[in-house]
């Protein structure tokens, strides 16, 4: 095949597709808020879920962020959203439960965290909520998952919410809008590397 006719196979092929996505956008009128989970043992969850709050802050919304488990150490996303005044941020946590040992406490702490996030999930003027680790606080069956869906179930009808953590429960990912699931396939600290600033925290 030369390359001519490579070209307009190529050309061909992008217009079918531009045909459907054009198509599929059009058929795509709801407007509403969506819930996203991002779940799996892959690293990025976190940082996806901060991605969309730097990309809410870009459209001039409000966020606001809780974080479950998280808490022992200082992290870049935490030092970088506090400098606007459209983020109200919460750590909630006091570390990993590897870390803390205190099930009685974890679960105290993951219930507060969640009146802030519920606080949150009632607040009109609040675009985007980011729960970050909330998977982890449900898996542990430090939260009542029921309650969970009712609040998020209850939130402002053009309210974005995003989930993070390992251990996404089933309930969870069925009403969710959008799931995503990332895989590991190696991990620096597997080999030895230590956590780095600006990567892992």
């Amino acid at each position: 095949m030369s390359e001519q006719q490579s070209d307009v196979r190529y050309r061909e092929r992008m217009q079918k597709k531009k045909e459907i996505m054009d198509a599929r956008i059009r058929e795509s009128s709801e407007e509403r808020g969506v819930v996203i989970v991002n779940t799996g043992t892959g690293k990025g969850k976190s940082s996806a879920g901060f991605g969309m709050a730097a990309r809410a802050l870009g459209h001039g919304q409000r966020v606001g962020v809780v974080q479950f488990i998280k808490g022992k150490f200082a992290t870049g996303e935490e030092a970088f959203f506090r400098r606007f005044d459209e983020v109200t941020y919460h750590v909630m946590g006091e570390g990993y439960t590897w870390e803390t040992q205190d099930r009685e406490r974890d679960t105290e702490m993951a219930q507060a965290a969640w009146e802030r996030a519920r606080a949150l999930l009632r607040d009109e003027s609040v675009n985007l909520v980011l729960l970050d680790e909330l998977n982890i606080a449900l898996k542990k069956e430090f939260l009542d998952l029921p309650t969970v869906l009712e609040d998020l179930a209850s939130r402002p009808p053009m309210q974005h919410v995003v989930i993070t953590g390992r251990g996404a429960p089933q309930d969870l990912m069925d009403v969710a809008d959008t799931v995503t699931d990332m895989r590991k396939e190696k991990h620096a600290f597997e080999a030895g590397v230590k956590a780095q600033q600006g990567v892992e925290m």
